[in-house]
């Protein structure tokens, strides 16, 4: 199974059996308080904002997922007629992402 293959039926479960939030303004807020476990964010995220967010998910030891594809395409993949820049990952229900980066991590 491809790396991106694994990654998007991860991402499937978490979005099914899981708690997320959208958008950057939303993830930041919940990273800067400590409430989500991980962030996904697509590769065409502002660099401003990919920096706070990377900048405050290492002060609070929260993994940071740089999914590879667009905006759109992530957008796409979780099932929305939006783009999705971020994904602040609450509750990853029964899915396996958060333990494979934070394994991938090591």
């Amino acid at each position: 199974m491809s790396e991106v293959t694994g990654f998007e039926s991860e991402l499937k479960t978490l979005l099914r059996t899981g708690k997320v939030v959208f958008g950057s303004k939303k993830t930041i807020k919940m990273v800067k308080t400590g409430k989500v476990k991980m962030v996904i964010i697509a590769s065409t995220l502002r660099q401003d904002l990919k920096d706070d967010i990377l900048a405050y998910a290492k002060i609070s030891n929260i993994p940071v997922y740089q999914y590879n594809g667009s905006a759109y395409e992530l957008g796409t993949l979780c099932g929305k007629p939006f783009m999705i820049s971020t994904i602040g990952v609450i509750d990853p229900g029964e899915s396996r992402l958060l333990e494979e980066i934070k394994e991938g991590a090591q």
